[in-house]
C-alpha cells in the first residue's frame, strides 16, 4: 500500500523583548538559575499581570508578514496543567481568539516549485520554566528564569507532506522571524523550537490518520530525522495489524528514535477559561498601521530585488538573503567595489568559509563589509589578482590591517608593466628551449607550462590577462 504523510508544525518563537510578557522581570539568557523570576511570573498571591506592548507589536508584525488576519479583539486564557516547571499551575495563553488568524507562508521545494502552506493561527503566550536533569542524581532541578518569557506559537495547517517540506517550512519561518527582528532564532538556547504533529494515511484517503506529537525539536536535522522515524514507525505499526495511539512522543537523537512520553491531551483536558486578571486585547487600525510602517523588506522581496538589481542567479540571491544581516552585508560590499557578481562570489565563498573556520557570527567577523569591499576594489582596478587577493584576505582576517596596508607591507602589488612582463617571458623562453621547440612544433598544451613559469618567476604578481596575451604573441612570433 502507498502511504501519504501528513504533518503540521507548531513553532514556538521566543520574542526578544527586554522584559517578560506579563512582568518587568528580565528575559536575558544565561543568568544563574531562578534569578529572573519575579512574583508575577510565579503567580504569588496579590500580584497582577500587565501585558507587554512590545510582545503585541511583534505578534502583529509576524501576522502582517505572513499575510494573516489580525484579530481586532483577542482574549487571554488560562491553560491549566500541573508540571514542576510551571509554578502557577496554569499557563497564560490564547485559545479561542488568538491575535493572529489565518495566513500563509510560501516555501520552495527541492525541485524548485513553490508551495503555499497555510498558517492556522499564531497566538501569544508565556513560556514555562525548565526542568534540568543533567547533574542531578535521582532528582530534577527546576530553573524558573524562563517562566513568563513571551512566546508566539505559530500553528501551520496539516499541509506538509514530507520531512523535507517540514524542514523547508521551519527554515523559512526561522529566517522570517530573524528578518523581522522579533526573535533571535537561537535554537541551541531554545528560543526557536517546534512540535511536529505527524500521521500517515493511505494514498488518496481524505480523512486524517491518528497523529502523534513530537515535542521540543530544536534543530532542523532533528526535525527531519524525528519525522522520518515516526513515519516509518506508524506505517510498520499499521501494516503489522496494530493501530496508532494519539500521544506525545520525545525524540532521542542518540538512538535516532521517538519514544512515548504521555497520552495526548485534548483541549478540554486543559480546562481553558478566560484569565480574569487580563482584559481583552484590542488592536485598532492605527496600531496595526504603525506596526506595518516598521516592517523591513521581507526575504522573498529582497531575493527578487537582488536578481533584478544585481543580476544574480536565483540561487545566489537566495543564499545571500537567507539571513537579513548577510543580505545587508552583501549590499555594502557590492556598492563599495562596484562588482555585484564578484561581491557575491566572495561573500558566499572566501568570507563565509572563513566565518565557518573561525566559528564566528557575522557581527564578530574581523573583516567588515567596508574592508571586504576595499579588497575587491583592488581586484577590480587590477592592483592585485584574484589569487593574490586570497592571500591579502587571510592577512586581513588575522588582523594585519586593511587591504592597502597588507598589499604595501607584503609587496603584493600586481605587475602590469608590459615591458617588465616581456622581459620575464623572454627569460622563461630562453631557459626552456626544449619546451619552446615542442610548443612551436605543435604541442599547444605546453602553453600552460609557460604561463606557470612566468607566474612562478613573478611570485604570482603578474597580471594574468597580460601574461596570457604577451606570452601568446611571443611564443607564436
Amino acid at each position: 500500500m502507498e502511504w501519504e504523510t501528513v504533518i503540521g508544525l507548531e513553532i514556538h518563537a521566543q520574542l526578544n523583548t527586554v522584559s517578560k510578557i506579563f512582568s518587568g522581570a528580565p528575559t536575558a539568557y544565561g543568568a544563574e538559575p531562578n534569578r529572573q523570576a519575579c512574583p508575577v511570573d510565579l503567580g504569588m498571591p496579590g500580584v497582577l499581570p500587565v501585558l507587554n506592548q512590545g510582545a503585541v507589536e511583534r505578534a502583529v508584525m509576524l501576522g502582517l508578514a505572513i499575510n494573516a488576519e489580525i484579530t481586532p479583539r483577542s482574549v487571554f486564557a488560562r491553560k491549566n496543567y500541573f508540571y514542576p516547571d510551571l509554578p502557577k499551575g496554569y499557563q497564560i495563553s490564547q485559545f479561542e481568539l488568538p491575535i493572529v488568524g489565518l495566513g500563509y507562508l510560501d516555501i520552495e521545494l527541492e525541485d524548485g516549485t513553490i508551495k503555499r502552506v497555510g498558517v492556522t493561527r499564531a497566538h501569544l503566550e508565556e513560556d514555562a520554566g525548565k526542568s534540568l536533569h543533567e547533574g542531578f542524581e535521582a532528582m530534577t532541578g527546576i530553573d524558573l528564569n524562563r517562566a513568563g518569557t513571551p512566546l508566539i506559537e505559530i500553528v501551520s495547517e496539516p499541509e506538509l507532506r514530507s520531512a523535507k517540506e517540514a524542514v523547508a517550512y521551519m527554515k523559512k519561518m526561522h529566517s522570517l522571524v530573524r528578518y523581522l527582528d522579533i526573535c533571535d532564532g537561537n535554537m541551541q538556547e531554545g528560543s526557536f523550537r517546534c512540535d511536529a504533529n505527524v500521521s500517515v494515511r493511505p494514498k488518496g484517503q481524505t480523512e486524517f490518520g491518528t497523529r502523534a506529537e513530537l515535542k521540543n525539536l530544536n534543530s532542523f536535522r532533528f526535525v527531519e530525522r524525528a519525522i522520518n522515524f515516526e513515519v516509518e514507525r506508524q506505517i510498520d505499526l499499521i501494516e503489522g495489524g496494530g493501530s496508532v495511539v494519539q500521544e506525545t512522543r520525545l525524540y532521542d537523537p542518540d538512538r535516532d528514535e521517538t519514544r512515548s512520553m504521555r497520552s495526548k491531551e485534548e483541549a478540554n483536558d486543559y480546562r481553558y477559561f478566560p484569565d480574569p486578571d487580563l482584559l481583552p486585547l484590542v488592536v485598532d487600525n492605527a496600531f496595526i498601521d504603525s506596526v506595518r510602517e516598521k516592517l523591513p523588506e521581507l526575504p522573498d522581496a529582497k531575493r527578487a530585488r537582488f536578481v533584478e538589481q544585481y543580476g544574480l542567479s536565483d540561487y545566489d540571491a537566495g543564499v545571500l538573503t537567507a539571513a537579513r544581516d548577510m543580505g545587508d552585508f552583501y549590499e555594502v560590499v557590492a556598492a563599495g567595489c562596484g562588482a555585484p557578481k564578484l561581491a557575491a562570489n566572495w561573500v558566499m565563498g572566501e568570507f563565509s568559509a572563513a566565518m565557518n573556520r573561525s566559528e564566528v557570527e557575522l557581527a564578530d567577523a574581523p573583516v567588515n563589509a567596508e574592508g571586504l569591499a576595499g579588497l575587491l576594489a583592488r581586484i577590480q582596478d587590477e592592483t592585485i589578482s584574484g589569487k593574490i587577493a586570497k592571500e591579502v584576505f587571510e592577512a586581513m582576517w588575522n588582523g594585519e590591517g586593511d587591504a592597502d596596508t597588507v598589499i604595501a607591507a607584503k609587496g603584493l602589488k600586481q605587475i602590469t608593466d608590459t615591458s617588465a612582463i616581456d622581459t620575464i617571458i623572454d627569460e622563461v623562453m630562453a631557459n626552456n628551449p626544449q619546451q619552446l621547440e615542442q610548443y612551436r612544433g605543435g604541442k599547444d598544451k605546453l602553453f600552460g607550462f609557460f604561463v606557470g613559469q612566468v607566474m612562478k618567476a613573478t611570485q604570482g604578481k603578474a597580471n594574468p590577462a597580460q601574461v596570457n596575451e604577451r606570452l601568446k604573441s611571443k611564443l607564436d612570433g
